[in-house]
């Protein structure tokens, strides 16, 4: 979805914010990507929530500790399974590369990052069930945290450390101390 959803406009020090791409996740999650300023080709990301009640959530930052404490729920009840999740994630985060252009940021296809993970969308479906968050809203979700991360700095590690604090069982204070160490937006 590339037009451009009122509902993704939002303004913050009076300045009107519109987003880059826009990609209905599912019936009841929309997010989008902004030119962020902490880098030449930072992002921005933003999503809402339909609410129990019906109504749309205001457009909303995620943070590191937002999907932290959701795989967290999630391996409360799927151990083994959310543990092979973690270590999809880590995969990714190995091969994802910086954005090194404008013409890059621009052509970011949120679409095609999903269908590349068509398998993983259904072989972690199961997860969904608990936490918040779909596994095909994390996917998305950390496919952006982390090309943001990498192209604001090249030698970045929080969401990999947060990935393998999870992943091996790290005290759960250590883990959310360092999710919880992200710049807020």
């Amino acid at each position: 979805m590339n037009s451009v959803l009122p509902e993704m406009i939002f303004r913050k020090k009076g300045i009107k914010h519109v987003p880059i791409k826009v990609f209905q996740v599912n019936d009841s999650t929309i997010l989008a990507i902004y030119k962020g300023s902490l880098s030449s080709f930072d992002i921005l990301i933003k999503y809402r929530q339909k609410l129990r009640t019906g109504k749309w959530s205001l457009v909303r930052t995620p943070k590191h500790i937002h999907w932290t404490v959701d795989i967290l729920m999630k391996m409360q009840s799927y151990k083994k399974l959310t543990k092979q999740f973690l270590e999809f994630f880590i995969d990714i985060w190995n091969n994802t590369k910086s954005i090194k252009s404008e013409r890059e940021r621009q052509s970011i296809n949120l679409g095609a990052l999903l269908n590349l993970d068509k398998k993983a969308i259904k072989k972690f479906q199961k997860l969904s069930h608990k936490g918040e968050y779909s596994v095909r809203f994390l996917i998305l979700l950390a496919k952006l945290l982390m090309l943001q991360e990498k192209t604001n700095r090249e030698d970045a590690y929080m969401f990999k450390k947060v990935l393998d604090g999870l992943n091996s069982g790290e005290d759960l204070f250590r883990v959310l101390a360092t999710a919880t160490l992200a710049k807020n937006r």
